[in-house]
């Protein structure tokens, strides 16, 4: 837990519910409290702890990480299956002085169909898309093309837009399989998610990696957004750059790229 920050994770999230056996749970959150509540627990990342769902330890998962000494910057809801679950972790927090962000993890079938009430809900910041246990809700097949959960994994990515909320990307099982991990972290990135969850502190970088531009990427967007700006200047709605039409869409795409390469630079600075 101690050598998590220095993954390169932009967040790093402490697991009380399926990483633990069920007769373990009181030790974790013993270990989890105190861990986020160290004097040198000081991390540059994110901390965030995935509590139990409602009904099955929540209450007291959200007892031991909420001391005023622990740092903590948002929590994970596993499960999600509507707005009200957000609801209730919300008000828990609350009436623990503890009012952070909530990141509301997707993966049943009954999450996937409410993913928009849940996005919506005031605590949401964030959703995450859960493709294993969406995989064992429905009686799903696991493939390496993912074909199985792909309308739901869209379905996830509209849901967080409408929403104006992050929307994060399933685990890669294989921690071996970098070139696996890297493509499917690009076709996510393609889906129009903005991250996605690693199990493994050797995924993280590659994950970085395939999120951040390329270099051709960066200088058609620079190009495209400095022929904006001349176009803006003499009133020309529609425009051209290396021979293809450019409108309101491209740009903005080529806006969310620079943002991205900011971002990756940030990271490296820092």
């Amino acid at each position: 837990m101690r050598k998590a920050p220095g993954s390169g994770a932009d967040t790093v999230a402490f697991d009380l519910e399926d990483a633990v056996a069920p007769g373990a749970k009181a030790e974790a959150r013993a270990t989890v409290r105190d861990v986020l509540s160290s004097a040198d627990f000081d991390p540059d990342c994110e901390v965030c702890v995935r509590v139990n769902p409602a009904g099955a330890g929540q209450s007291a998962d959200v007892d031991a990480i909420t001391d005023p000494d622990c740092r903590l910057d948002a929590v994970m809801l596993p499960k999600a299956a509507s707005a009200r679950e957000v609801d209730t972790l919300e008000d828990l927090l609350a009436e623990r002085d503890a009012s952070v962000p909530i990141l509301a993890l997707i993966e049943s079938a009954q999450g996937v169909l409410n993913a928009a009430e849940i996005a919506a809900a005031d605590a949401t910041h964030a959703l995450l898309f859960g493709a294993e246990d969406l995989s064992a809700d429905i009686g799903a097949r696991r493939t390496d093309e993912g074909t199985e959960v792909l309308y739901a994994r869209e379905h996830v990515v509209l849901a967080a837009r409408a929403a104006g909320v992050d929307c994060i990307d399933t685990v890669y099982t294989d921690i071996e399989d970098h070139d696996g991990l890297a493509d499917e972290t690009r076709f996510a990135a393609q889906l129009g998610y903005g991250g996605k969850m690693a199990i493994h502190p050797g995924q993280v970088a590659v994950i970085n990696d395939a999120f951040t531009p390329s270099e051709s990427d960066v200088e058609w967007a620079e190009r495209v957004l400095e022929a904006a700006e001349s176009a803006d200047a003499s009133g020309t709605g529609v425009f051209r750059v290396d021979g293809e039409m450019i409108d309101a869409p491209l740009i903005a795409q080529a806006e969310r790229i620079l943002e991205r390469a900011r971002a990756a630079t940030d990271d490296e600075t820092d």
